[in-house]
């Protein structure tokens, strides 16, 4: 178990070298500043507009005024419910604050100087950076012309770096793209013997598409694979922060030491009600989703306005010029999107929001570029 102090001295050494945790970091470039609306719509961040489920609120509030105390003794409980709904043991499973600190503990636990990170680019930018502030080489590859990760490139700089890493989020942010089933079985059958592959599948219960497929089997296989989950997208608890990995035995004890102590009660009196219903939620909540993308897709295409193809519950957007036009004008306007995520410097990310917010959007967006 990492101390606070040990974790303090290893996120100190950190943010010595990069200025900041990715955390830190994305918190303060999400920030907006100005005379905002009071009714703004913030899509900037992929969060889920409907937010927690009916039974995580009524779990949370049964569990607050008994939270004066650690209840440690439940987190067996929790582990057990995150293992059966994927069909794993307890000691296939890691949990933390949000699927973030399992990618930082996987970055800590597999990589080292001369055992670099493998990435596809563009991607989520945490692991990367948080191996950078470490002393970790990271290896980028471009996607393919698909926007999906090149599975062979991967695979040939893994072997040739003698990498401890490959990091594949899919689908994948930002672009919102997928990387094919087939592509994942073929990276899973050519792994480098000493190489993990960690598979973030934040935002896979926002996919339809039969060639999107969850890793997950190869971990019940007990192959060198990691899966890293989060409650904070379907489940719309971001701020609740609640994640998990799931790996074999041998590799989730690697990671055990880089997490920091256990999820708040409350946290995890949320995640074992959501859980008990999970098959309602998702089932649910994709279809909210997908309704409110189709609806946005269609808009465009009438327009003939680019986009890749979104399998998240957010869209790239090809506005034609630099992006950043959109970000700053935007705000103002009432309206909040994505950061700038170069070099796919023309497209804007939005998150799929409401259908009454995605109506705003389309109102302001169109306002911007037709200016």
């Amino acid at each position: 178990m990492l101390t606070r102090r040990g974790f303090v001295a290893r996120a100190g050494a950190a943010m010595a070298a990069a200025r900041m945790l990715p955390e830190m970091a994305y918190a303060q470039r999400a920030l907006i500043s100005g005379d905002l609306p009071k009714d703004m719509v913030w899509l900037n961040a992929n969060e889920n507009p409907l937010g927690p489920p009916q039974p995580s609120l009524a779990a949370m509030a049964e569990a607050l005024p008994v939270s004066g105390r650690y209840h440690y003794q439940e987190v067996r409980e929790l582990y057990a419910a995150i293992a059966r709904s994927e069909d794993l043991q307890p000691d296939n499973v890691l949990v933390g604050a949000g699927s973030s600190e399992m990618l930082h503990a996987a970055v800590e636990a597999f990589t080292a100087p001369g055992r670099p990170m493998v990435v596809m680019h563009p991607t989520y930018e945490g692991p990367p950076e948080v191996a950078r502030a470490g002393g970790r080489e990271v290896i980028r590859v471009p996607l393919t012309a698909t926007y999906a990760a090149d599975v062979h490139k991967l695979a040939e700089e893994a072997a040739r770096s003698h990498a401890g890493l490959i990091y594949l989020c899919n689908p994948n942010n930002p672009t919102s793209s997928i990387t094919p089933k087939g592509d994942i079985a073929w990276l899973v059958q050519n792994l480098p013997a000493d190489t993990v592959l960690l598979v973030d599948e934040a935002y896979i219960h926002f996919g339809e598409s039969p060639e999107l497929e969850s890793a997950l089997p190869y971990v019940r296989q007990g192959r060198n694979v990691v899966v890293a989950r989060t409650f904070s997208k379907i489940y719309g608890m971001a701020g609740v922060r609640a994640g998990f990995a799931c790996g074999s035995r041998e590799l989730i004890q690697r990671m055990q030491p880089f997490r920091n102590n256990v999820l708040s009660y409350a946290a995890m009196r949320a995640v074992m009600a959501a859980l008990a219903d999970t098959r309602t939620i998702v089932t649910e909540r994709r279809a909210i989703n997908s309704r409110n993308r189709r609806e946005l897709c269609a808009w465009l295409g009438e327009r003939k306005l680019p986009y890749i193809e979104p399998h998240g519950n957010f869209i790239m957007i090809d506005v034609g010029r630099n992006a950043r036009e959109f970000i700053t004008k935007m705000p103002p306007l009432g309206v909040a999107v994505g950061r700038p995520f170069p070099p796919l410097d023309n497209m804007l990310r939005v998150t799929i929001g409401t259908g009454q917010e995605m109506q705003k959007f389309r109102e302001v967006f169109w306002r911007v570029y037709q200016a």
